[in-house]
């Protein structure tokens, strides 16, 4: 979920799928495909329960946060099993990983994936689609579908792409950044006062190569622009060019007042967060807003951990639950998903101490009780509500935004 790509590995990759699809074995390899798909979009949701019932479903998720991992296992797994006779089988891989495990079976000409349903957004989903990986669309089929808050642009766009049913909304986050209140009494509040602040506390703060450290580059380059409308949309070079000049510009005045004088950058949010743990940085980050609150519940982060968002603006965004086009289990895939977007499943991931996952679901179409059940759960401590920060959430860009800056980082500022 949280690696990228580079232009030339989507290119290959684009190469490679329209090779399998046009293939001579592909009528062949097609006919099942098709079959199964049509067979599930014509049962009704008490025959998919029936068909669903008994199989295994294999789902590739990111594994690296404790506490997710236990929500899956202890909680999804559990209820799955009682609720469904569903086994949850659970394999550990994210965006990178599961893009070439799909394009490996096309190329080994498996019509039956080793993978039924994954978590994914952004890039991965916009690489999925291009190699016609992703069953759908899908979530119309979904009885718990109805209770999510479509109408939210934050859910019914993943990084500008229309979600259109081909992955079903399963959470909603937005950017963080986590400080030292022992330390920074006034966290800064917009890049100006970023910028005074990092060059007045040599190597207190930086920023990761990983997913969070180029969505915060990402919120930085919509800042720089005259309006954050400016590029929103699909990926424009122009714009790209003009803006990304600004954000190096900028990197490039922080650069020497960076952690070890950015002659080096954390590769991984979990080392970032032991330096910030252990005194070394004063600043971290997160793509989730409450994740402050799990890292103090866990003892990852001492109490003094505290989480706010600039107010120049930080990225919204959602995550995904999407189906496999060669998935044989495509019935138990659907089951499970509908129950992940269940109230019971949402208001579990929710609470700050399990998860603090935002939920996707529109509360106004929510049950009174389960309504009532949401409004009643325990407060974040450390972290913003989200209202407050509401106001300055920015959408997500174009995956080729995040390509391009990924890229660009390494060139411009890493070198």
């Amino acid at each position: 979920m949280k690696h990228t790509f580079t232009i030339r590995q989507i290119l290959c990759l684009l190469i490679l799928g329209c090779l399998y699809a046009c293939g001579g074995s592909s009528t062949k390899q097609s006919q099942p495909q098709t079959r199964n798909k049509t067979e599930v979009s014509k049962l009704n949701w008490q025959q998919i329960e029936a068909q669903a019932k008994g199989q295994t479903v294999n789902l590739m998720m990111w594994m690296g946060d404790p506490l997710i991992n236990a929500y899956m296992k202890k909680f999804v797994q559990a209820k799955l099993k009682e609720k469904y006779d569903i086994r949850l089988n659970i394999i550990s891989g994210q965006g990178k990983e599961i893009v070439s495990t799909l394009i490996a079976e096309k190329e080994a000409g498996k019509t039956n994936s080793e993978i039924d349903m994954m978590w994914i957004n952004g890039e991965t989903f916009f690489q999925l689609k291009q190699i016609k990986a992703l069953y759908g669309p899908f979530t119309t089929q979904l009885p718990n579908a109805r209770l999510i808050n479509f109408n939210s642009r934050f859910i019914n766009t993943d990084f500008q792409q229309p979600v259109n049913g081909m992955e079903c909304p399963w959470g909603n986050v937005q950017l963080a950044l986590i400080y030292n209140s022992h330390q920074v009494k006034n966290p800064p509040k917009n890049l100006k006062e970023l910028e005074q602040f990092v060059k007045a506390h040599p190597g207190k703060f930086t920023l990761g190569t990983e997913f969070t450290g180029i969505t915060l580059l990402k919120s930085m380059l919509i800042a720089l622009a005259n309006e954050p409308k400016d590029l929103y949309g699909k990926f424009d070079q122009a714009k790209y060019d003009q803006y990304s000049a600004k954000l190096w510009q900028y990197l490039k005045r922080l650069k020497p007042y960076l952690w070890k004088k950015g002659k080096t950058f954390p590769s991984t949010l979990a080392a970032m967060h032991q330096m910030f743990a252990n005194g070394e940085l004063w600043f971290t980050m997160s793509n989730n807003d409450c994740e402050v609150d799990n890292k103090i519940a866990q003892g990852t982060f001492p109490a003094w951990a505290r989480a706010y968002v600039l107010e120049s603006g930080t990225i919204q965004n959602s995550h995904y639950l999407g189906i496999t086009q060669t998935s044989p289990n495509k019935a138990a895939a659907m089951v499970a998903i509908n129950y992940m977007i269940s109230p019971e499943a949402q208001y579990e991931k929710f609470k700050p101490a399990i998860w603090g996952d935002g939920t996707v679901l529109a509360m106004d179409k929510l049950p009174q009780n389960w309504q009532d059940k949401f409004a009643q759960l325990p407060t974040r401590k450390y972290a913003p509500k989200r209202a407050d920060i509401q106001q300055y959430a920015l959408m997500e860009l174009a995956p080729e935004y995040m390509i391009r800056l990924q890229e660009d980082f390494r060139k411009e500022i890493i070198k």
